[in-house]
């Protein structure tokens, strides 16, 4: 089956950072762009950032820039958030999720989802 499991999720400080992972299964990893998206309480879900199925490209949004890296390891078909410089408004369930063709940062556009992994930061 098609699967994307995320996990890395937790409690840190204001200032810390955090490492994401989205294992994926059941589908040629290499051949989908990966997008993660976050939704806090009370919000619509927003895009944080992609890349492309060979790592090649990226897109962030502008809160994310600067502070988070996307990166993926094809060879152990896992993506990856690496997440730093946190505040209070990081604080969301993220997600990520797979599209066939290029980044996008339209959510309706990737077609399977995992189950999402809580972070919250403290102040």
């Amino acid at each position: 089956q098609v699967q994307l499991v995320e996990s890395g999720g937790g409690l840190v400080q204001a200032g810390g950072s955090l490492r994401l992972s989205c294992a994926a299964s059941g589908f040629t990893f290499s051949s989908y762009v990966v997008g993660w998206f976050r939704q806090a309480p009370g919000k619509e879900r927003e895009f944080v950032a992609g890349i492309s199925g060979s790592g090649g490209n990226t897109a962030y949004a502008d809160s994310a820039k600067g502070r988070f890296t996307i990166s993926r390891d094809n060879a152990k078909n896992t993506g990856y958030l690496h997440m730093n410089s946190l505040g209070p408004e990081d604080t969301a369930v993220y997600f990520c999720a797979r599209r066939f063709g290029r980044i996008s940062t339209t959510q309706s556009q990737y077609g399977v989802w995992g189950q999402g992994t809580q972070v919250t930061v403290s102040s």
